[in-house]
């Protein structure tokens, strides 16, 4: 019996819970869903301490978690459903021509707290990485990817596994592992677009946060002039479930007077998600005083100017998921 296997059941579960956070930022990128990634490491956790008899220590306890999550997830992705934004399922539509036309639930890549994906580390260059990996672009980029070679990729470029060790996790060989690496980086050299050239995020510098609090004090003002001074002139705005996105600054503040127009009044709460900045959206409550839920906006910045807006509309399920309130009080600011 190993010295894992003879703890106590209390000890078991603490250190099969202390890799729960970077166990869903794997499984998150593997699936690019904030709700099946949880579900995968809910799965992993219960798999192994169902199976800690069978754990003989030859790996240690992190890399036996990762073989059953990849598993899990590889089970999961069989089902060949791959996540998108918006962005990358059509073009932009010209604000004249704008509808708003649902897709299901499992079409869209989803945003995710970074507390639940983004673990402590001390390293700054590493935690740069971890940002950097979990960007909405970079996750869609991942989801051009065949599983295996997806898993490879995150092994080895995002979490910096060597090759033996991937080879190992996977039942393959060095050479597959490499030969998978390649093809990998060559698809996601052309699907990896505006991940690569956004902005450090975290921590925010000086100009960036000046940035982002002209952009509260614009959207919650409706002032589209300052607004429109914010954002890049190609700037893309989306909104899931809806399959309509906007490109250039002129669209987006032309929707926002417009079918958008109900957002005037608006409150804006920091978050964060995906390594970038984000905001709780707060829409005026048109049944009585306060604020309500409306988005969960995920900011790209770029150049000193927002690129991007990626409004979440789904508050019953993202609100619960950020530990944000289901209401704002008439005076909040």
């Amino acid at each position: 019996m190993t010295d894992l296997t003879a703890t106590t059941t209390t000890d078991i579960d603490s250190r099969l819970e202390g890799h729960r956070v970077e166990l869903t930022g794997y499984c998150y990128r593997m699936l690019g869903s904030a709700f099946e990634a949880e579900d995968a490491v809910q799965d992993t956790l219960v798999r192994a301490w169902r199976n800690i008899e069978k754990f003989e220590g030859r790996s240690s306890l992190r890399s036996w978690l990762y073989r059953i999550a990849t598993n899990v997830c590889l089970d999961m992705l069989n089902a060949g459903n791959k996540r998108a934004r918006p962005v990358d399922l059509s073009g932009p539509t010209p604000l004249a021509q704008a509808a708003l036309n649902p897709l299901p639930e499992n079409t869209w890549l989803e945003p995710m707290p970074d507390g639940r994906i983004l673990p402590s580390v001390a390293d700054p260059a590493e935690a740069a990485v971890a940002r950097e990996s979990v960007r909405l672009a970079f996750v869609a980029a991942l989801q051009h990817l065949p599983p295996k070679q997806r898993a490879v990729l995150i092994l080895r470029e995002v979490l910096a596994w060597k090759a033996s060790e991937v080879a190992e996790l996977l039942d393959t060989s060095v050479a597959s592992v490499n030969s998978a690496l390649q093809r990998a980086r060559a698809t996601l050299t052309d699907h990896q677009g505006d991940a690569a050239t956004a902005d450090a995020a975290d921590p925010l510098d000086e100009e960036q946060r000046k940035l982002l609090e002209r952009y509260v004090a614009a959207f919650e003002g409706y002032d589209m002039k300052a607004l429109t001074a914010l954002l890049h002139e190609d700037a893309v705005m989306t909104m899931p479930p809806f399959d309509l996105w906007l490109q250039g600054h002129d669209d987006i503040a032309g929707f926002m007077t417009s079918m958008g127009a109900s957002c005037e009044g608006s409150r804006l709460v920091a978050t964060s998600a995906n390594g970038t900045p984000a905001f709780a959206h707060y829409k005026p409550n048109p049944d009585g005083p306060g604020f309500v839920p409306w988005a969960v906006q995920v900011i790209d910045i770029q150049d000193g100017a927002i690129t991007g807006m990626h409004c979440f509309l789904d508050t019953p399920r993202w609100f619960p998921l950020f530990g944000l309130p289901d209401h704002l009080d008439a005076d909040a600011a």
